[in-house]
């Protein structure tokens, strides 16, 4: 045996040795209990929904936060005004301005008296665990992480080792405050979602909505908060340091003196919800209903009895008569869904799909796997737009700000009167393989307003791309009161083009 041969069977040995060795988390370990707080009745925020759903029996309202800063400053004002409940539940937090200043939102309200509730997704959280560790101590403030992977030994290889587990990771994403208002959509808790980004605008989109609907997005909350893989950040993290709760007040107030101020009084000074408690702005009254996938999705094999999101939202999709807007960052139809667009349009149903260009898009992997579909869903009668990555500055109106753009909106108009809003994309992860949550909205009003908006982007912000009489793909649109047609992948150099190209390799499940 060579020694070339000997190094190659030792190395095998010992990295099989590590994954084998690799650490898990326990999930069997005992925890508290516990539910929405629903006695909340005398609280500020639920006399405001009180009076909403009396002037529309039976119905929730709803108005959509399009608006990065608004979105924050919603979130901002809701913790500032909670009395007795704040439960968030969201994919990832990163360490930046937008996570410092909901931090210190989230310890200001449980000094109040508040019971915070956090459940946080574990794989893509950047916040140091010391930092949630800390205002964990805090008496109001109970912090879990979903389905997390161990930190004793060495990181990477405890998720490889248990990559069946791990790979399964929980989407949602809401905010809700005394049992009565909600905040549900696309959104993180990272700086690029509340466009304080200096380089890149990311377009999203959430809704708030009030009254009843809110006790139903609690349930959900409560379904994923009492599972089993969620566990309490300090069963599984060790906090050696001798360290007190007021260390992440300072962290905090020196990380981020002077900008945090800023962004925080930027934030709060958005006077959304003080205009909408105020009745100076209307909502939208309308029936809705939750659409979430259960928390079990994620210790299953992989089959449509698990994918209840998928299941009710697709029967939705098929009773449209008319027309279907669909918006995903992140599109990857596979076969199922070409044909899927094949059946609506037989039936006489405009089927419209906005997504991300290559340029665009922050997943090249994910634009790989989608351009296999491009040529077919065009054939299949779909009206393609993808977002143009240099629009940033028209659409925000600054010709000093950004000059790169990313849609990150998840949403669903169906016949000028559904709204589906929620963490859902359009493709194989979180169709199969994460858990996801959205709201159904019956409102002609909220869509008509949406969709006037969404024509006008369509024409200004994005290219449709279509298939010419050569089969040959082709990118139109109007820029500078000129039309443009490009025949390659626009506003990208050939290495980004060949980065797309190589990513073809990546599994398609996994995207």
């Amino acid at each position: 045996m060579t020694v070339f041969k000997r190094c190659k069977i030792s190395a095998i040995l010992v990295f099989t040795g590590l994954l084998a060795g690799c650490a898990t988390v326990s999930f069997e370990q005992p925890k508290s209990y516990s539910t929405a707080i629903t006695d909340t009745g005398d609280t500020v925020l639920a006399k405001y929904a009180a009076r909403e759903t009396e002037r529309h029996p039976g119905r929730s309202a709803f108005y959509p936060l399009d608006q990065g800063m608004d979105a924050l400053g919603i979130r901002l004002r809701l913790a500032e005004r909670a009395e007795k409940s704040i439960d968030m539940q969201y994919f990832l937090m990163k360490l930046d301005t937008a996570g410092a200043v909901m931090a210190n939102a989230l310890l200001k309200a449980a000094d109040r008296g508040v019971r915070v509730r956090f459940l946080l997704d574990d794989v893509f959280t950047t916040v140091p665990d010391r930092s949630f560790l800390l205002m964990n101590q805090h008496p109001n403030i109970e912090i879990r992480m979903f389905n997390p992977v161990s930190r004793r030994g060495i990181y990477a290889f405890n998720f490889i080792g248990q990559f069946s587990q791990a790979n399964r990771r929980m989407h949602n994403k809401s905010f809700t405050v005394d049992n009565s208002i909600s905040i549900v959509g696309g959104r993180n808790i990272a700086d690029e979602y509340f466009e304080l980004k200096t380089d890149a605008v990311f377009v999203d989109f959430d809704v708030l909505a009030v009254g009843p609907i809110a006790a139903e997005i609690s349930h959900s909350f409560d379904e994923y908060w009492n599972h089993s893989q969620a566990v309490p950040i300090e069963q599984f993290i060790k906090n050696n340091k001798e360290e007190d709760l007021e260390t992440v007040r300072a962290d905090i107030a020196e990380e981020f003196d002077g900008i945090y101020d800023t962004v925080y009084n930027q934030a709060l000074n958005s006077q959304l919800l003080v205009d909408l408690i105020d009745d100076r702005l209307p909502l939208f009254p309308a029936q809705a209903r939750v659409i979430a996938d259960s928390p079990d999705k994620l210790v299953n094999e992989i089959n449509e009895t698990h994918m209840r999101l998928a299941k009710d939202l697709r029967d939705v999709i098929l009773s449209a008569e008319k027309e279907i807007i669909f918006i995903s960052p992140y599109y990857v139809p596979g076969d199922g869904g070409v044909q899927l667009i094949r059946d609506l349009v037989a039936k006489g149903v405009r089927v419209v799909i906005l997504t991300n260009s290559l340029a665009s898009n922050n997943h090249v992997p994910v634009h790989s796997a989608y351009a296999r579909y491009r040529r077919d869903v065009i054939l299949a009668g779909a009206e393609l737009y993808e977002a143009r990555a240099n629009a940033a500055r028209e659409l925000s109106g600054n010709t000093e700000g950004p000059d790169r753009l990313t849609l990150h909106s998840k949403a669903f108009l169906i016949d000028r009167r559904y709204l589906f809003v929620g963490s859902l994309n359009l493709d194989p992860r979180s169709i199969e393989l994460n858990a996801e949550m959205g709201l159904l909205i019956d409102s002609e009003a909220l869509v008509a307003n949406l969709t006037q908006d969404e024509v006008q982007s369509l024409a200004t912000l994005t290219y449709r791309v279509i298939v010419n009489d050569k089969g040959k793909l082709e990118w139109h649109s109007r820029i500078d009161n000129q039309d443009v047609i490009e025949t390659k992948e626009p506003l990208t150099g050939w290495w980004l083009r060949f980065k797309a190209w190589m990513m073809k390799i990546a599994p398609e499940s996994q995207l």
